[in-house]
This record gives structure tokens, sequence and C-alpha cells, in this order.
């Protein structure tokens, strides 16, 4: 799924996710779903495959959801990359993807990655808590879990959720029927609705320096930090 900001100021960072998605190993085909067509046409004019969604879409399992119904052939995992994640690594979307297809109860997978203290309060950086057998608890934009002191813990091992995650291709068809839950509305995290429904989620822990574009001001950082590493 493809987030705009500025269509031309991020061409550069929509081309360059969908290549290090297509440096995965795991997946078949890669693919673009959007609803709109001045997305499309970007990603068109780099050679990529593109479906129309709906406008509908509430979150991106919905449209996922809607562009396998759309594609011919048919696929047990889908996995969502945000279209805004121009350092994710390959390893990554392949490591998800194993976890998914190791883990016969869980019909979800996504990573996690060590939280930064300066991140720890902001909203925009969702925060995930895990049981000791690898399986999401909880997803947040509070900082989770939070102590009596009200302030960060230098020492416990925050966990921030990166915006890539996967999908048991049969379970994906059905989550747009689910009822939203309150959890999920209140948060506006759709992997609460999974978890509200008593489905298992696998999550698996990276090392992952940085994070996508989840705000405009975000495009500042990401853009200084492939330049400072001669990232294209």
């Amino acid at each position: 799924m493809f987030i705009p900001y500025n269509i031309d100021s991020n061409y550069s960072r929509k081309r360059r996710t969908w290549e290090r998605a297509k440096l995965a190993t795991t997946l078949d085909r890669v693919v673009v779903a959007t609803d709109d067509e001045r997305i499309a046409e970007c990603c068109r004019g780099f050679g990529a495959d593109v479906i129309m969604t709906a406008e509908s879409c509430r979150n991106g399992a919905e449209r996922c959801s809607e562009a396998l119904q759309k594609l011919e052939k048919k696929y047990d995992i889908v996995v969502n990359i945000q279209g805004d994640e121009p350092l994710i690594e390959p390893e990554i979307i392949d490591g998800i993807v194993k976890a998914l297809q190791t883990t016969p109860d869980a019909v979800f997978s996504t990573c996690v990655t060590s939280l930064k203290p300066e991140d720890a309060f902001d909203p925009n950086r969702v925060k995930c808590v895990v049981d000791n057998r690898g399986y999401a608890i909880y997803f947040s934009r509070g900082l989770i879990p939070f102590n009596k002191s009200g302030k960060v813990n230098p020492k416990f091992p925050y966990n921030l959720h990166l915006g890539i995650q996967s999908y048991d291709s049969e379970f994906l068809k059905i989550y747009p029927d689910l009822t939203p839950t309150p959890l999920q509305l209140e948060e506006d995290l759709e992997q609460l609705k999974v978890l509200e429904n008593g489905y298992k989620m696998k999550v698996i822990k990276v090392d992952h320096d940085a994070h996508g574009v989840d705000t405009p001001e975000d495009v500042a950082k990401i853009e200084n930090f492939m330049r400072e590493r001669n990232l294209s």
C-alpha cells in the first residue's frame, strides 16, 4: 500500500521500496495496491504492477484483501509492505513470510525492532508487546509497557512495530467482514482487530535502524539518512 505525501518528491522512495521488495526471495509477485491514480501513474512509470482498489478500504489489510480478490492466481500468503518504507530489507520480508509459514496456528505475522527513547511517546510510532513464545499480546500508540514512574526505563527492551506484515490468504479474505473492535477503533490499529477476534499473530524481532515515513516531517529524516549512506 502506497501512502502519498507529495507525489513528485517521494517518487524515488516509492521506487526504492518496490525495488527492495522485489529482492525478497519468498515473494512470487510484487504489486502496488492503491486508490489514487496519481500514485498508480507514478508506479507504472518505473515498471510496477498496479491494482486499483476502492477508496472505501479502511486500512492496509482491507486494501490487500481487495487486491488479492482481483489477482487471477491464488497465493498462500500476502505481504503488506507500506509504500513509504524505502529502507526495508529483503531479509525482513523473507523473515516474516517464513515466520508465518512455520507457525500453523497464526494467521498473521509481523516484526518489531528496538524502540528509540526519543520515539517513546510519539503516537505515530506504534509499540508492541510480545509473549515468551513470540506471539503478539498488544499494539499501542502509547508506550507499552508503562511503568509507575511514567518515564522511559532505559533498561527495558521496548519494541517498535515496523510497517510490514503478512497474512494467511484465507484469513485475509474474511478480515474485511470481521466487525471493527473497540480497541482497534480507539487506537486506530488494524492489528488489534485480529487479536480481539482471538486470532494469533507471530512476531519476530529484527535489527533495523530506521522507520518508514509516517508523517510529512519524516520525509527529511529519511532523505538525510539515505544521503548519509549513499542510498539512492
